[in-house]
């Protein structure tokens, strides 16, 4: 569906490989303008992303308050300063998942609560864990998973890249509907609450606006997106995404690295 600018009232957008570029920079600039367009066009504009809420916010220095998120898949929803939901995992659910990763020690976990992300001693390395605090702000080292006192989100282990496949028909087989892995491919996969996904976390927000999906337009380059692209009126897969994403979606746009989103933005909300 191709909407008229005037109809779109959501504008939702995944960030690794999608908003950011690979060295993780945005045009600042451009984007302010095309967030100034959208806001005198009575649009929102959302983040959404299996990252942490902590680290998303930290790429909008002084104006990440204008902005709402969907961050950690879709367990955790923020309208500009207010938390509208957080998920929470239960205890059987996380036993099950310390369990089956013991069993594969090749699999390198992280737990996401809502207060911090985690990383168990003795299972990753410190470069593990200077990695990881990349995408998750707030990151503690703990001594035993099962101890954490924490509301839990989600769990976001690593796996070898050429086993991505592998492991989320292990977690999904494994899991049997307690968690449903999602992957935004190369060996990075989310273990989410079923039914906790970006779309979700879309739907929460559509809600309280009081707006239609037909009304949104949502960008992505990963498995993790499909849900989000099929629940928006307009879905822009990534040039850079697989095969699979782009099927899913409407329409293809310009890589994440040639600015696609903010080229688009500026097709969408003209200047002047």
């Amino acid at each position: 569906m191709n909407l008229n600018p005037h109809d779109i009232k959501l504008v939702a957008a995944d960030m690794d490989g999608t908003f950011a570029r690979s060295d993780y920079t945005y045009d600042v600039a451009r984007f302010k303008a095309a967030l100034s367009r959208m806001k005198a066009a009575g649009c929102q504009f959302v983040i959404a992303s299996g990252n942490q809420y902590y680290q998303l916010r930290a790429l909008f220095p002084g104006y990440y308050d204008e902005l709402s998120f969907v961050a950690e898949n879709g367990a955790f929803v923020k309208e500009k300063e207010e938390l509208v939901f957080s998920a929470e995992m239960s205890r059987a659910a996380i036993l099950k998942v310390l369990e089956l990763c013991k069993a594969h020690p090749e699999v390198k976990n992280v737990m996401c609560g809502l207060e911090s992300a985690y990383c168990e001693r003795g299972t990753v390395s410190q470069e593990f864990f200077e990695l990881t605090n990349i995408y998750y702000h707030r990151l503690k080292w703990v001594d035993d998973f099962a101890q954490v006192d924490d509301q839990i989100l989600k769990f976001a282990p690593t796996v070898p890249a050429e086993k991505t496949a592998y492991y989320c028909d292990l977690f999904h087989e494994k899991l049997k509907g307690s968690l449903v892995p999602t992957s935004s491919g190369h060996g990075s996969i989310d273990l989410i609450i079923p039914g906790c996904h970006k779309a979700a976390g879309l739907k929460r927000l559509v809600k309280r606006w009081g707006i239609a999906p037909e009304q949104c337009a949502a960008f992505g380059d990963g498995g993790n997106d499909l849900e989000m692209l099929k629940y928006c009126g307009s879905g822009y897969a990534m040039e850079n995404a697989p095969d699979d994403v782009k099927e899913a979606a409407d329409f293809v746009c310009p890589s994440n690295n040639e600015d696609g989103v903010l080229v688009t933005l500026d097709q969408l909300f003209p200047i002047g």
